[in-house]
């Protein structure tokens, strides 16, 4: 307290000596500085939190519209990113340039969304009204357009290298048989404590039945609703639940499998096709949602190599695994590509053969999912019990008389025999 008092007299002595200075042209550097540092000071000093700097956008785009010079300009720019000639009104239409730069000074710039608000795609569309006209045409990763995430505060760094290198001895979490002559399948076990939770079952119900439904087309299943029913799933149902069927350690070829049709993919990731993965990305980039999921997996997920740790934000794993599990459900859903049980590979649904002289490029894109370090560790950490995860149901659960009328019963021929 004696020290938040001292400094307050000091910047009052200097502020009463720079006002004098400045009298005629305004506040100072010296009191902007002094005032801010000030300010930064009695914060710390109470012990109060600072508060974040940036607002919603849909807050902002509220700011916005009451500033007619700021809503004349964000209704021309709304007007530049309609159609498909969007790319050249931003390059070449000198309106659309103009109101761009009155925007970069509105609170529009700096605003960002939370992850799962109720009107998240009208958040994502403020928000790219500005920043689509800064990122389009280039081939530089979006920012992402979710709020911060906060670093780890307990980075296991050491622990984490000794499962890489296999030094670690302890069994995966939930792969520790209570019977050391049966099979142990962690996924299965996720299963069954998903069956346990009205939610996460009733969730889990949805998207199965909408992924295994056939159209009217006579396709086996209708992509987009199946991607929405999988969205639903992953935003309504807790981590705890989530995750474990996404993320379940594996010590066979069997449960690896089980895994792998988590999201069924033969609806939601499999195409008759596989597209190049440049070409994915774009895509991606036309629709809000993907573009910014994208981004903020990048965001969270990828490390260059020369960065200390191994994952953005002091190794917080949790981040990644979210922005990862939010992936899914658009048009870059990735998956393990196969029932491999130590050298899986994740991957969207893409090449890059045929990229002619922009495969490096497709090839350091798709390594953001193929060769990502902290992908691979944030899986890794889940596994050995590095984050909070619900328990295994025990050997008495009811869970058990469940699997018999389990609801994969809808998609025997995906997972039925597992």
């Amino acid at each position: 307290m004696k020290s938040g008092t001292l400094w307050m007299c000091v910047c009052t002595f200097f502020l009463l000596l720079d006002e004098e200075a400045s009298s005629w042209d305004g506040p100072s550097t010296l009191s902007v500085s002094l005032a801010n540092g000030a300010s930064a000071s009695l914060k710390a000093v109470s012990g109060s939190k600072a508060q974040p700097e940036w607002v919603d956008c849909i807050q902002a785009s509220d700011m916005c519209n009451q500033d007619s010079r700021c809503s004349s300009r964000y209704r021309v720019m709304r007007q530049c990113l309609v159609g498909k000639e969007k790319e050249a009104m931003l390059d070449n239409n000198r309106e659309c340039q103009a109101a761009l730069e009155v925007l970069l000074d509105s609170p529009l710039f700096d605003c960002r969304c939370k992850r799962g608000m109720k009107k998240e795609m009208q958040c994502l569309q403020n928000y790219w009204t500005i920043h689509l006209g800064l990122n389009e045409g280039g081939d530089i990763e979006d920012s992402s357009p979710y709020e911060p995430v906060a670093p780890n505060r307990q980075p296991d760094a050491f622990r984490l290298a000794s499962i890489s290198s296999g030094m670690l001895t302890v069994a995966p979490k939930g792969s520790q048989c209570p019977d050391a002559e049966k099979n142990c399948n962690s996924c299965l076990d996720a299963t069954k404590a998903c069956n346990l939770n009205g939610s996460c079952k009733k969730q889990r119900n949805s998207y199965i039945t909408t992924c295994t439904k056939a159209d009217h087309k006579g396709e086996i299943c209708n992509r987009k609703r199946c991607h929405k029913a999988l969205r639903n799933f992953l935003d309504r149902v807790t981590p705890e639940f989530s995750h474990r069927l996404l993320f379940c350690p594996c010590q066979t070829e069997g449960c690896a499998e089980r895994r792998r049709q988590t999201i069924v993919p033969d609806c939601s990731y499999k195409d008759k096709e596989k597209p190049n993965c440049l070409e994915l990305r774009k895509i991606c980039r036309q629709d809000s949602l993907c573009r910014s999921r994208l981004a903020d997996y990048i965001a969270n997920c990828w490390v260059t190599p020369h960065t200390m740790g191994t994952c953005p934000n002091q190794d917080n794993h949790q981040a990644c695994l979210n922005s990862y599990a939010r992936l899914i459900g658009t048009e870059m859903t990735p998956n393990y590509v196969d029932s491999s049980i130590a050298n899986w590979t994740i991957s969207p649904w893409c090449t890059c053969k045929g990229s002619g002289n922009q495969e490096e490029e497709c090839l350091n894109f798709l390594r953001y999912f193929t060769n990502n370090t902290c992908l691979r560790n944030a899986i890794q950490a889940f596994g050995y019990g590095m984050d909070n995860t619900a328990p295994s149901p025990s050997a008495t659960s009811k869970a058990g008389s469940d699997w018999s009328t389990d609801i994969l019963e809808h998609s025997s021929v995906i997972i039925g025999k597992l």
